[in-house]
């Protein structure tokens, strides 16, 4: 099935009937600390805090749109919850199976259910091998095709899936454009049929025009194969518009969590509402208040004390902000379902 869409890229996303099921995949406390050695012996002398004690569900059929400035830790939450990475500790249930215990067998099989789309697509993609190989790879490992005809007939649906055509079965990554060498990769982690999709600053790398494309499809299968994303940009607009909800991160802590639209037009913590205001609009007749930042953004080798935000934040408090760390809390009760991080606001 060839998917071609042509939803607006303003539309919200629709929310998913299953969010009041049980959550697909449950995240508490992930920590991911990476150690730095120094010195002849190579002992660690400090630590990378990359990831501060993260906390969030995703349900079936849901998007988590995951964003912040760079170095803020969305990709490496997103890598610990595959366990590409190791992380340091907290815990990971995936389907309730829990994802930081399982052994290697367990993550072979989780592997199916789970998989990931990354930012380059010129880097992803292993330039010896043919987009049969690529996309087959999996099926192969997973023994999910019986006959080398079968695993053919599968990949050419596939790729007609993305978009693409049974033709390009031979070709090589390099003779394919940026957009469709991202495409490629999206067969090539639907090819195990996985239940949920770790998408990696996907479109970041893209031309606009070729975002959207992109983005639509996303949204198109996840609705024909009841997929649920964790997408992690650093583009707001783009996450508004694939996102049922949305998550803020700041030096590796959620500072802010809503529902996509409460989170665009509500927003309550002042790195969030920071983020909003540098968002380009379109339409010359509407103008927005740049609301600047102070200062750089604090190595997380040595993060700041209490809120991590409190050296740039233009209404931190002394001897609050700078010394107590604040926890998420309800904004419009809990079930609104939005939730920040500050000691000033909620």
């Amino acid at each position: 099935m060839n998917a071609t869409l042509e939803a607006p890229m303003n539309a919200p996303a629709p929310s998913p009937s299953s969010a009041a099921k049980a959550p697909l995949l449950k995240v508490e406390g992930l920590v991911k600390h990476f150690p730095i050695t120094g010195g002849l012996l190579g002992r660690v002398v400090d630590k990378v805090h990359a990831v501060d004690g993260v906390s969030f569900e995703i349900g079936q059929g849901e998007t988590l749109g995951v964003v912040g400035e760079s170095g803020c830790g969305k990709s490496t939450t997103g890598r610990c919850i595959l366990r590409l990475i190791e992380p340091t500790s907290g815990e990971v249930t995936f389907a309730g199976q829990s994802v930081t215990a399982a052994g290697k067998r367990e993550l072979r099989a989780l592997a199916r259910d789970m998989q990931i789309i990354f930012q380059d697509p010129y880097a992803s993609l292993n330039p010896r091998m043919t987009v049969a190989a690529i996309v087959g790879e999996a099926l192969t490992i997973h023994k999910l095709t019986k006959t080398a005809r079968e695993q053919e007939e599968r990949t050419v649906q596939l790729l007609e899936t993305v978009g693409l055509s049974g033709d390009h079965l031979r070709r090589f990554p390099h003779e394919f454009s940026g957009g469709q060498r991202q495409r490629i990769g999206i067969a090539r982690a639907l090819a195990v049929s996985p239940k949920l999709i770790v998408c990696d600053e996907a479109v970041s790398a893209l031309d606009v025009s070729i975002q959207a494309q992109v983005i639509n499809l996303l949204e198109d299968l996840r609705d024909q194969f009841g997929l649920s994303y964790m997408f992690i940009a650093h583009d707001l607009s783009v996450v508004e518009h694939i996102s049922h909800r949305v998550a803020v991160m700041y030096l590796g802590r959620i500072v802010e969590i809503a529902p996509a639209q409460a989170l665009y037009t509500r927003p309550q913590h002042p790195y969030t509402e920071a983020l909003l205001s540098a968002v380009p609009i379109p339409d010359p007749s509407v103008k927005r208040t740049r609301i600047p930042l102070r200062g750089d953004v604090p190595s997380p080798i040595k993060p700041p004390p209490g809120c991590h935000f409190h050296t740039r934040c233009p209404i931190a408090k002394p001897g609050l902000c700078d010394v107590e760390k604040p926890v998420l809390k309800a904004v419009g009760g809990e079930d609104s379902g939005h939730f920040v991080a500050c000691h000033l606001r909620g």
